[in-house]
Formats: C-alpha cells, sequence, structure tokens
C-alpha cells in the first residue's frame, strides 16, 4: 500500500510535534507499506533519512491556500497514493484516494472571531465540513473534541475514533544541574519563575494571565519572573502593551519559540506551568511540564480536565483571581506541589506516541484495503 501524509505543517508549535512524532514511530513500527510525504522543499532530507520506505513529496502550495486544492489531489494520483492522511483540517474535495482526517479541535469554529477574516472564517468551517464528510475516518485527540465534531457536523460518533496524544521522552529525562545552568544562563534567568509555553494566540488567554501574575506579585511573590515561550505575532504587540500597562516590564519575559531541547530545560527549571486557555482539544503542554516534574495550574474548560485528569490544580480561565489563587496556592503550599509533581509524572507516562501511531497504524490497515 502506497501511504500519503501530508507533514507541510512539520515545524508548527502543536500539529508540528504531532506529525513529527507520528512519522518517526511509523517508520519504525511499519516496513512494509511505501510513505509518500508531502512536505516543504527543505524537509526532503529529513524524510527521505526516516526509513527506506519513506519518501519525500516536495510541495510548494502554503498551508489554507487556493493552490493546495489543486496540488495535494494532483500529487496524489500523480504518486499512485491508495490512502491519504490529512493530519490537520484540510482535505481537498478532489482528493483521489481513501482518506483519514485528523481534527484536533474546533477552536475555528468556537471562537471565529479570532481568525483574520470573515473569509478565513469561511474557509475553516468548508474545510472542516469537506473533511468530515470527504473521510473515511475522522481521528481526533479527546473525547471533547469528539463530541465538539460530532455536535457541529452532525457525525455519527462511531466514525470518529478518539487517539490522543503523547509526550516526548525527552521530557522525562532529567537534565543534570550543569545542562540547567547553561540554560538558566543562556535565557538570563536569575530569578525563580512560572511560565507558559505554546502559540500566542487570543483564545490561549494569555492576557488574564498576565493580569493574574500582577496580582500574584502583590500577595507578596514579587521575586518571582513570569516566562512566556512562543512564537512572535501580533497578539505579542499587545501583550507587550498589557506589560508595560502594569508597571511589569522587569518581570515578564517573553522568550519566542525554543527548541525542545531547551522547552525540556525550562520545564525543569521552571517553580510551575500555567496554561489559562479558553479552548484546547487536548493540551500538550501541560502534559509535558509534568513529565518535567513540574506542577501544573489549568484551565477547568474544554478537554483540559479529561487530558490532565487529578494531576493539576484547576481554575477558572476568565478570572484573573481564580488564576492568580491557583499560582500562590502551589507556590505556598509544598505538601500540594509535591503530590502534585507526583501525578503529574505518573499521568504524563500513560500518553505514548508509539501507542498513539499503532492505533493509527491500525486505521491505515483497515481502511486502505
Amino acid at each position: 500500500m502506497r501511504i500519503g501524509i501530508d507533514v507541510r505543517k512539520l515545524h508548527d508549535y502543536g500539529i508540528g510535534t504531532y506529525i513529527n512524532n507520528l512519522i518517526i514511530e511509523l517508520a519504525k513500527l511499519d516496513n512494509t507499506n511505501d510513505y509518500l510525504l508531502l512536505c516543504r522543499q527543505n524537509d526532503d532530507q529529513y524524510i527521505n533519512s526516516l526509513a527506506n520506505n519513506f519518501h519525500s513529496v516536495p510541495l510548494r502550495s502554503a498551508n489554507y491556500s487556493i493552490s493546495e486544492q489543486i496540488s495535494i489531489p494532483y500529487s496524489l494520483a500523480f504518486n499512485s497514493i491508495n490512502l491519504f492522511h490529512a493530519p490537520h483540517y484540510v482535505l481537498p474535495a478532489l482528493t483521489p484516494c481513501r482518506s483519514i482526517v485528523t481534527i484536533h479541535d474546533c477552536i475555528h469554529l468556537k471562537f471565529p472571531e479570532y481568525l483574520p477574516s470573515k473569509l478565513a472564517a469561511l474557509y475553516a468551517w468548508s474545510q472542516l465540513w469537506i473533511a468530515v464528510r470527504r473521510a473515511r475516518a475522522i481521528i481526533t485527540v479527546s473525547e471533547h473534541s469528539k463530541d465538539d465534531i460530532a455536535a457541529l457536523f452532525n457525525v455519527h460518533p462511531e466514525k470518529i475514533t478518539v487517539i490522543p496524544n503523547a509526550v516526548n521522552n525527552r521530557y522525562k529525562a532529567k537534565l543534570t544541574s550543569e545542562h540547567l545552568a547553561a540554560i538558566k544562563q543562556q535565557c538570563q534567568l536569575e530569578r525563580p519563575f512560572i511560565m507558559y509555553s505554546g502559540n500566542i494566540k487570543p483564545h490561549k488567554n494569555i492576557a488574564k494571565l498576565i493580569e493574574a501574575f500582577k496580582q500574584v506579585r502583590l500577595a507578596g511573590h514579587d521575586d518571582i519572573t513570569l516566562v512566556i515561550v512562543g512564537s512572535h505575532g501580533a497578539e505579542r504587540d499587545r501583550l507587550q502593551k498589557l506589560v508595560q500597562r502594569l508597571n511589569l516590564q522587569e518581570h515578564v519575559r517573553f522568550l519566542g519559540f525554543q527548541t525542545e531541547d531547551l522547552l525540556a530545560g525550562l520545564y525543569q527549571l521552571a517553580e510551575l506551568f500555567v496554561l489559562p486557555s479558553l479552548y484546547e482539544g487536548f493540551g500538550l503542554c501541560p502534559l509535558e511540564a509534568m513529565a518535567s516534574g513540574t506542577p501544573v495550574v489549568a484551565s477547568n474548560v474544554a478537554a483540559l480536565p479529561e487530558v490532565l485528569g487529578e494531576a493539576a490544580l484547576f481554575v477558572n480561565p476568565r478570572d484573573a483571581g481564580s488564576i492568580a489563587d491557583g499560582i500562590t496556592t502551589v507556590l505556598d503550599n509544598n505538601s500540594l506541589r509535591s503530590d502534585l509533581i507526583e501525578k503529574g509524572r505518573t499521568r504524563a507516562e500513560a500518553f505514548s506516541w508509539q501507542r498513539t501511531a499503532r492505533q493509527i497504524h491500525r486505521i491505515y490497515e483497515r481502511i486502505g484495503v
């Protein structure tokens, strides 16, 4: 069987993690089927190095463009693909073979106001509608996302399979004190810090976190820094203005996008990790923090309670006071902190990319024949 996978978002923050770990594990698991990965030109060497049965198919079409609606079906037909996996919601209507789609969440439909235009919202809706109708099977990452997809698109739940994300082993490995000291020096982190990592987008609710951080400092924790790790964008300008308005310029650090190796060190150095998001289809970053031995404060909404279980302290993301109380509670209560660390490590162990890849491979075998 010839299996095509769209990996053009390989370097994106969340979906890129999903794609990269999936293809790495598939390369270990399956040496029988041929895999042709639709990719960016500069990724072809990496893809061809995964295994002898993994081959790159470079595409120039931009993500979420009109041209990809033609170039993807053309590449699939030209390369005689039997089964196509779209690991995010774009599945062209002209796809010439059997197909599977992964829909991680319905953020664009739940919060259309965060998209750049009404045209972008229409594109997202239309592509999701085509994907759920066109695909032979739908994969999603949580029961919460499954319920959203089934309700929004009137899809029978049996067509949707929940296969969760997982944690890379690098976050479970304890780094040496020398390595951690080097990271502190590199990032100029002289004081204790709490951290957020992920995309810097409106639904991540970072503005409310900054407001809560101000309250944490006023409550007596004036020796602590807030570190925000994530790709730069228009949202960062708005957040920096908020930081200035609250007179927090010396206490909030924007570190931008970081490699997984450096991110692993930041998790281990942090006093705690905070995710105040208004919506998550899964919530991978808090699991990574848990695997690193860092206590987690997270929103009590969407898929986060499902994914994190009893291993996090949950707060109301729309209330800065609730977020601040959660942070100060963990900072001030050593017993709770130790309990969250222990439960967090156990929770993270329940998620494995190897298991995820096996489950997806079984769907390939079922749908592709």
